[in-house]
């Protein structure tokens, strides 16, 4: 049954926040530290302080719920989600997938254009937000795909598009492999490209300098990752006590995965933070990291890929051509991991692009 849903944080939540962020218990910092050891001490007490005095939650939950919000119960799993309807009703219908540690808040200035020629769903990854916590394991990439097309048959979709980033790429390809009769293709705009010495295809310096980065952080794993995929129960104990630990953890993402030149500015950022914190989901939302499948699988869909010059990576075009049913590639000289809020007009673009292309 799909339900209605607004959001109404418990003011006593609000409180309890505010108390906490006045009782921080700050650690010291060597001279001149930069980011050589981490998230810089001058940086995180100005994030915290406007955080404390000068943000407004209530403000944001106003706007955020004049969207459309929805819940529905799916294998035993809460799922939260936002269904903007186009006008056109012969629009295709196109389910948006965020990532770790984004939020359905991603996609918010991508919804107005792109709902001029698609039905938009807009779920919480299970874990995540709205979603609410976990409860079992084996949540991992292709069950998310599995409730996803559940999701669009309950809301009567037979055929539909699939786009994300992070996570939310790989769940896209995973529906383009579970339902290649409803999926009409996957457009992703985060792919990683594992170096293949074996495959037998000509590779530009471009190229090769990407490998070079990709085997970079293979062989130095970022240590966010380290602890979510090997411990994300004991990371999530501080994460889940400590509203300034909670925002260090993902405001530094936002600091590292960002073009500087398409920065995400800190109100939004403190929005997608109070999304982890308010819904006490740092646990289990980490936990996807230890459950999902390592590297991409099949995808018989037609593919979109949007490339980005200051994400994580870069996606090597000949090396995904040999896996994937590549119909639309595209190359960005701006933008960064989290594209739908940094160049949101360049993404929905190529969305538009690729999707309209599938009907030629």
């Amino acid at each position: 049954m799909i339900k209605p849903f607004r959001i109404a944080v418990p003011q006593a939540d609000l409180d309890d926040l505010d108390d906490r962020l006045a009782r921080t218990r700050w650690p010291n910092e060597v001279a001149d530290a930069g980011w050589d050891y981490g998230f810089p001490l001058a940086r995180l007490r100005e994030l915290a302080e406007r955080w404390r005095t000068d943000y407004d939650w209530r403000a944001h939950e106003a706007r955020l719920n004049q969207l459309p919000h929805y819940t529905t119960e799916i294998e035993g799993q809460t799922i939260h989600f936002v269904h903007v309807r186009s006008a056109n009703p012969d629009a295709l219908p196109l389910v948006l997938t965020h990532g770790w540690p984004g939020s359905f808040l991603e996609f918010v200035e991508v919804i107005e254009p792109l709902s001029r020629d698609f039905h938009l769903v807009i779920p919480s990854l299970p874990g995540y937000g709205f979603s609410g916590p976990t409860h079992e394991r084996g949540w991992d990439i292709e069950r998310i795909a599995r409730a996803w097309d559940t999701l669009m048959d309950t809301l009567g979709y037979a055929r539909y598009g699939a786009q994300g980033g992070d996570f939310g790429s790989g769940v896209s390809m995973a529906l383009g492999a579970l339902a290649p009769d409803r999926v009409v293709g996957a457009h992703v705009n985060y792919l990683p490209t594992r170096p293949d010495p074996d495959a037998g295809v000509q590779l530009s310096a471009t190229d090769e300098a990407r490998l070079d980065k990709v085997r970079q952080l293979m062989a130095n794993r970022p240590p966010y990752q380290a602890l979510q995929a090997a411990t994300p129960q004991t990371i999530g104990y501080a994460l889940t006590d400590s509203p300034v630990g909670q925002l260090a953890w993902i405001a530094e993402r936002f600091a590292h995965w960002t073009d500087p030149a398409t920065p995400i500015d800190d109100e939004r950022i403190l929005t997608n933070v109070s999304l982890y914190w308010l819904t006490a989901t740092a646990a289990s939302s980490a936990r996807l990291h230890h459950d999902a499948r390592r590297g991409g699988g099949p995808c018989p869909v037609p593919l979109g890929v949007a490339v980005f010059a200051h994400d994580i990576t870069q996606a090597v075009r000949p090396l995904v051509e040999r896996r994937y049913d590549v119909r639309h590639w595209s190359e960005f000289d701006r933008g960064g991991h989290f594209a739908a809020m940094e160049v949101p007009d360049l993404l929905a673009q190529d969305i538009r692009t690729f999707f309209h292309g599938l009907d030629g």
